[in-house]
């Protein structure tokens, strides 16, 4: 799903205009990104915590010209589902093999 159509659906579980919709989206996207960015956790009960986390210096190949680089330490996002979420899917997706792969199915 893109954000166009999260915002189709969105707008349409909650009654507001998809301008309303989109303007909500992006209010939750950039208070979720503004919180990160002062080093402080979101955590959305039942849902899941976003976090900032430290990543170590490390090297590694490049694999269009086996050069070795190395990648500088830095800060990401990071999400850690809850219990919550973690069931819901656990109890409607599985995990199927198709053609010598996993892959996820119903």
């Amino acid at each position: 799903m893109n954000k166009n159509e999260f915002v189709e659906k969105l707008s349409a579980k909650t009654g507001l205009s998809k301008k309303g919709a989109r303007q909500a989206l992006d209010a939750v996207t950039g208070l979720i990104s503004e919180t990160l960015s002062k080093n402080e956790p979101v955590l959305l009960t039942g849902f899941g915590k976003f976090e900032p986390r430290a990543r170590r210096e490390s090297n590694r190949i490049n694999p269009q010209t086996q050069a070795r680089i190395r990648v500088p330490r830095k800060v990401v996002p990071a999400f850690k589902p809850g219990k919550a979420l973690k069931d819901k899917i656990g109890r409607q997706l599985r995990v199927v093999e198709k053609s010598g792969r996993l892959e996820v199915g119903k």
